[in-house]
């Protein structure tokens, strides 16, 4: 059994739209960021290649050059699960949480979860996500932002 633990980070501005656990939610700003700049699913990724022993998601898919400018991070998770496929490992479930002030996400909760077990070919069960707000504190209190943290365990 391997544990992993993922964090990423996005600042908040207009124009963008915003992508979590790779669901569209209507809101007047998005998360910038050289791909969709799903923070789920970039922390999703970053602890399952963590505990893998394969990296992050900066070694798979860098942010300099186009190649992977405005992916989509369903995509890119897809292809982190094909190379722990690849290496015989097995993704036993994933707890993550997701920090923003607003907008509220709980009613994307299942379909979030949803798409990270389609993406990752495990059942829905083997997915939580969690939601919290920091109180007004912070960069995620001021609305500049939203972080995601994950961990997960591998056999």
């Amino acid at each position: 059994m391997k544990i992993g633990q993922g964090y990423d980070v996005h600042r908040l501005e207009e124009g963008r739209r915003l992508i979590l656990g790779g669901v569209t939610i209507p809101w007047s700003r998005g998360l910038a960021g050289h791909s969709d700049a799903d923070v789920l699913l970039h922390a999703v990724m970053d602890a399952l290649l963590g505990a893998a022993g394969l990296g992050d998601i900066g070694m798979h898919f860098s942010d300099e050059g186009d190649t992977w400018r405005d992916a989509d991070s369903l995509e890119l998770l897809r292809r982190v699960a094909g190379l722990l496929g690849q290496n015989g490992i097995r993704i036993e479930n994933i707890d993550a949480t997701l920090i923003a002030q607003a907008p509220k996400l709980s009613p994307y909760r299942d379909e979030m979860r949803w798409n990270i077990a389609v993406a990752l070919q495990i059942e829905t069960e083997c997915v939580n996500i969690k939601f919290t707000t920091e109180e007004g504190m912070g960069f995620t209190g001021r609305g500049e932002g939203i972080a995601a943290m994950a961990l997960c365990l591998l056999s």
